[in-house]
């Protein structure tokens, strides 16, 4: 898909004959303005997805629902290791999606997320256990693992490892340590994983997120 999508952006007709599409004299329109395409961000959720996107030049997403942040920075190697072999200028983009919440106490940062944030975990958890069995066998026994470990983790290491909670300076200090470590270009900030903290709390988050922290990082 990627292959084809590349195509098309670049070249005004394509003819495609493979497995899943077979199509000829295709035309995209309107042509995109950025040029040689609109930049592509793909989700990395795979060690093999880290490498693919390196080699084929595109930006990428990570995330720590299923592990933990302090994984990803191997991956994200990888990544930048096959993103230079395969000669691409610079060292591609990183963007993290990652729960954040901002409150004006540490104890109301910490604790006004902590439903919504384990209700989502353990959500993914059992939808993981659930489809465990269509994957490959070395697959299944992983997925089986993430799903156990997703039911029944601990909120402190959620904070540790799945989040970015606190006061707006707290907030900065830990962006400014994740970034440095993953070498980031950006963030997906979600403010309401779970969808159960109140509309104000999150309009109070999101507030404090645009007024105090984003200017750190201009």
């Amino acid at each position: 898909m990627l292959d084809i999508l590349d195509a098309a952006l670049k070249s005004p007709v394509i003819s495609h004959h493979g497995r899943f599409w077979q199509f000829y004299n295709l035309r995209l329109t309107p042509r995109p303005v950025q040029q040689p395409w609109p930049e592509i961000r793909v989700a990395a959720a795979s060690p093999d997805t880290y490498e693919e996107m390196g080699t084929m030049g595109h930006a990428i997403f990570v995330a720590a629902r299923t592990g933990n942040l302090s994984e990803l920075g191997p991956m994200v190697k990888t990544y930048q290791e096959a993103w230079k072999a395969a000669g691409h200028p610079g060292k591609g983009g990183v963007f993290l999606r990652v729960p954040v919440y901002v409150a004006d106490t540490e104890e109301a940062a910490r604790e006004e997320p902590r439903e919504s944030i384990l209700h989502l975990l353990r959500t993914i958890g059992s939808r993981l256990a659930e489809t465990a069995n269509l994957a490959s066998a070395r697959a299944i026994e992983k997925r089986g693992e993430r799903a156990a470990k997703m039911q029944s983790i601990e909120y402190d290491e959620v904070l540790r490892e799945r989040m970015i909670v606190g006061t707006p300076q707290g907030v900065i200090d830990r962006l400014t340590e994740v970034k440095e470590v993953l070498g980031l270009d950006g963030i997906l900030a979600e403010l309401n994983p779970g969808s159960l903290i109140p509309h104000q709390r999150v309009m109070t988050a999101l507030r404090l997120l645009c007024e105090d922290v984003i200017p750190a990082f201009k």
